[in-house]
């Protein structure tokens, strides 16, 4: 009876044990937030847990921990998984092997690597962020030598700079900057010879992956109908919905500088969509822009950029003016559609429409909105495009586009083709030619060009040559207008990141013959973090 009593409770003993080493060895997580590349899986507690480590989605390693709090984890998303929010993850906790029993009679001096650790080492806590940066810098002289008129010489520098994620932490810089020298000008010119253009220039700090704060002066890709702004922005995502809100200044009308009387604040909020064969984002928002404290303008805007299947891209946006002093109904002063479709690799085709009304700015341009609302009418355009290739080596295309007024005002009509052989056989390079014709209510012009470009050393020098020859045709003159331009045009690549442009053009017209020259040292770099 004692040895059945002993065996029962040897069999239960095990048992529980079983089932209790099941439920050790498997910990189960829920998904709190997905964002584009990241899931955020909240657990019980995550001591177990190791950075590196896989969890399971039906079975399928989707994710790898980057990063752990004492009840979450920071995953990447791997294997093309689709990871929603409150999807259940589920984490196999790895069992060390128990070491195995030294007798006396066995000694050994060796001990298990696995237990000897370095005082002071340990692992390196990985970031959700990736280092990236990219840069250009470039300085460039235009010179304009003729036998008739006065001779004209610029310099131009640009820089621009993208530093994502600095060091991979939650900083990032982003910027461009332009100068412009003339260096030659009339006596009488009363403008502006040297002129330094801010078009961009901002940090972004990255308070948490749903939480972000820019300060300076940016162009926001969700709700660029404004433009730009000099001050803060603030952005929170919800899951794939997101809030926005902008305050700060307009930059100058005259100089493009910082004007402290155009203060402009608003908010918007949309809805970030993301499937194997759809990317999209959705904004609505409304903007007050004043000047000196007055209210200069006031608008909702919509704006929505997508993706479908990689095949077709589409992009709308529109401004609606809801603030006027005259008492005058709300204004549509912005509607763009456009959308472009692959057929193939070989096809393409583009279309778009848009329909602009002159922005009344009520404080700044007083004396002149009764001129503007008299002449309250939609500059209209429509545009198409077609790309084919139908061999391998050719390219060819052609566009129409018109835009016009209501009673067929400011009419304009414009046709354009292309055909390009990428390689030309027995001769090598590439040969292109294109015809435009323009024609409007004061002008038709007829535009002819012929582009060889090709390798005279290969990956270090390429040549463009071209010739291109104009015919204006103006409605109140009896006399056309003939002009050709003979160029050619260099680039060497110095090296990797080092680049030099030059490139010299004669055009001819009439009795005057222009010498035009370009040169431009092009420095680029780089620098993305490996992990």
């Amino acid at each position: 009876m004692k040895q059945f009593l002993y065996i029962i409770l040897s069999v239960f003993y095990s048992t529980t044990c079983l089932f209790a080493q099941d439920d050790k060895d498997t910990m189960v997580g829920k998904v709190s937030f997905v964002t584009s590349n990241n899931a955020y899986v909240k657990f019980d507690s995550t001591e177990k847990i190791v950075i590196g480590d896989m969890l399971q989605i039906n079975g399928t390693n989707c994710l790898q921990v980057t990063e752990k709090s004492s009840t979450s984890v920071v995953c990447s998303i791997i294997n093309n998984c689709e990871v929603k929010t409150d999807d259940s993850v589920v984490y196999k906790i790895t069992v060390d092997k128990e070491p195995p029993i030294i007798s006396e009679n066995n000694v050994t001096d060796t001990i298990p690597t696995k237990v000897i650790q370095k005082k002071g080492t340990y692992p390196k806590k990985q970031s959700i962020y990736s280092e990236n940066i990219r840069g250009r810098i470039s300085v460039a002289s235009y010179n304009n030598f003729s036998n008739l008129r006065e001779d004209r010489h610029r310099m131009q520098g640009k820089f621009s700079l993208n530093a994502d994620h600095i060091n991979d932490g939650k900083f990032s810089i982003e910027t461009f900057l332009a100068y412009r020298n003339n260096i030659s000008v009339p006596e009488n010119y009363l403008g502006r010879t040297s002129i330094f253009n801010v078009y961009n220039l901002n940090a972004k700090y990255d308070a948490t992956p749903t939480l972000s704060l820019t300060l300076g002066r940016e162009i926001n890709s969700k709700a660029s109908t404004f433009g730009a702004n000099d001050g803060l922005q603030i952005e929170k995502y919800f899951g794939n919905f997101y809030v926005g809100a902008v305050g700060g200044f307009r930059p100058d009308f005259f100089d493009y500088g910082f004007n402290s009387d155009l203060l402009q604040y608003g908010g918007y909020f949309g809805i970030e969509s993301k499937t194997s064969n759809y990317y999209g984002t959705t904004t609505l928002g409304a903007m007050e822009q004043t000047n000196a404290g007055a209210t200069d303008r006031r608008y909702v805007f919509f704006q929505h950029s997508s993706t479908i299947a990689s095949n077709l891209n589409l992009f709308s946006s529109a401004e609606m003016d809801i603030f006027s002093k005259t008492g005058s109904a709300t204004r549509l002063t912005n509607l763009y559609v456009s959308a472009r479709y692959r057929f193939s690799k070989a096809a393409n085709l583009m279309v778009s429409y848009d329909s602009r009304k002159q922005i009344i700015y009520y404080e700044t341009f007083q004396s002149e909105i009764e001129r503007i609302l008299d002449d309250d009418l939609a500059r209209q355009g429509i545009r198409a495009r077609l790309n084919v290739r139908p061999v391998k080596i050719i390219w060819m295309g052609a566009s129409y586009s018109t835009r016009f007024q209501t009673g067929e005002q400011n009419k304009s009509d414009n046709i354009y083709g292309y055909i390009t052989l990428t390689k030309i056989p027995a001769v090598g390079g590439r040969l292109n030619a294109t015809y435009n014709m323009n024609t409007s209510r004061y002008l038709k012009s007829n535009i002819f060009s012929v582009r060889h470009s090709r390798d005279l050393v290969k990956n270090k020098l390429n040549a463009d040559f071209y010739y291109r020859m104009a015919d204006y045709d103006y409605e109140n003159q009896s006399t056309k207008y003939k002009q050709n331009y003979y160029g050619i045009a260099l680039s060497y690549r110095i090296s990797r990141s080092w680049q030099f442009n030059i490139s010299g053009e004669m055009s001819q017209f009439e009795s005057e013959n222009s010498y035009r020259f370009y040169t431009q040292l092009t420095k680029r770099f780089y620098s993305k973090k490996k992990k």
